[in-house]
């Protein structure tokens, strides 16, 4: 079996989109390649026991990059691959670099921060390299025409969406009221918010200007927020957590809100949340240098039978399908906003598809696809 090397900072035990992307990837590869991984501290333990991995500290920045590539080059002359992997753009350096020593195929996965990043080092070693890769996976139809920009060329690209995992439906009124029992939500219309807690995710101008519109409509209506803020990331923010409930403080509205806090992907208690939901919010802003690159929580959502409202911004738009799996919304119209969840919630509109929108995102899928696009480098 040929050996396969896969450089990436986003695998659990860090939690997010992009890293059950990477660990999935890092899945599909082990089952064509006898896999190295080169990740996170902590990342051998949720990975499968076949794929071996080198373990490395994210933090500070600095030490991640300089380790990754020593350790990029020592594995990629120790093992020979016929293909290097890079998880983002982050990591195409070093693995565009052990590709070349030892005449490897190299793919990278670029998510739309990974192209639109503004930080002047970054976009001028980092970019350029992405046009030099042999395929170029990216996660949606905006992040192809960032990358089409970036010069990387057209027959060099392929978009492979995020995948997701169907739940069954045979539970999902008893998992519904667990859910509302435990968190005292009665029959009250539900606004679920899920994801990382971040000035582009939207939630602050989410509750400041849409929540309070909802509620004199619907004054029964309840908000659960399941995340916090990235403790890990690159960007580091002013503290959203802190002024969202000043705000709530602020305009009276902190019994309308429930924080879950973080959860992991696998915690039932998130599948529980999705059912209990009447509507999905996804209020991602129009953030210029940093858009959302895809949605997959809206797919998620979309499993469980769940539709979601969003800001039709970034990579959106191929996570939200508009009248099939919920609503799309002008970018940063409060108003439309409040009135599609209003819509949902009220079932003013009819039954949406959301569950047939979601199965074509299965990862069972999403595997065919990756391993039918690497047969292409052969």
């Amino acid at each position: 079996m040929k050996q396969a090397l896969l450089i990436t900072r986003n695998l659990p035990p860090l939690v997010g989109g992009m890293e059950r992307l990477i660990w999935h990837i890092a899945g599909a590869l082990a089952q064509e390649y006898r896999l190295h991984v080169i990740g996170p501290k902590g990342a051998a333990e949720p990975l499968p026991q076949s794929i071996t991995v080198s373990e490395i500290p994210i933090k500070p920045i600095w030490v991640f990059l300089l380790l990754a590539k020593w350790s990029a080059l020592y594995q990629a002359v120790k093992r020979r691959p016929a293909l290097v992997f890079a998880g983002s753009g982050l990591t195409a350096p070093f693995a565009w670099l052990a590709a070349r020593l030892t005449g490897a195929k190299c793919a990278v996965y670029l998510h739309g921060l990974d192209v639109e990043a503004r930080h002047p080092v970054y976009r001028w070693l980092w970019r350029p390299l992405f046009k030099r890769f042999d395929l170029v996976l990216v996660n949606s139809r905006f992040t192809r025409a960032l990358a089409l920009e970036a010069g990387v060329q057209e027959a060099h690209i392929r978009i492979l969406h995020p995948g997701v995992t169907l739940p069954s439906l045979d539970t999902a009124e008893q998992q519904r009221a667990v859910f509302r029992q435990h968190y005292q939500l009665g029959d009250s219309p539900v606004l679920l918010y899920v994801g990382r807690i971040t000035a582009r995710k939207g939630l602050l101008p989410f509750v400041r200007d849409i929540l309070p519109s909802i509620l004199t409509n619907r004054p029964d209506a309840q908000l659960v927020v399941i995340g916090d803020e990235p403790r890990m990331a690159l960007r580091q923010e002013i503290s959203q957590c802190a002024q969202i409930r000043q705000t709530l403080e602020e305009k009276g509205l902190s019994g309308h809100v429930t924080f879950v806090g973080e959860l992991q992907q696998d915690d039932p208690l998130l599948s529980q949340a999705y059912f209990a939901a009447d509507v999905l919010v996804f209020p991602v802003q129009d953030s210029p240098g940093d858009n959302e690159g895809f949605g997959m929580v809206a797919v998620e959502a979309a499993a469980h039978g769940l539709p979601t409202v969003a800001f039709d911004v970034g990579g959106v738009g191929d996570a939200v399908a508009d009248g099939l799996s919920g609503r799309l919304v002008s970018a940063g119209c409060a108003i439309e906003f409040a009135e599609a969840v209003l819509a949902v919630i009220e079932r003013r509109d009819t039954a949406l598809p959301t569950r047939a929108f979601a199965q074509q995102f299965a990862w069972v899928l999403f595997n065919q696809r990756l391993q039918e696009t690497l047969w292409e480098l052969e």
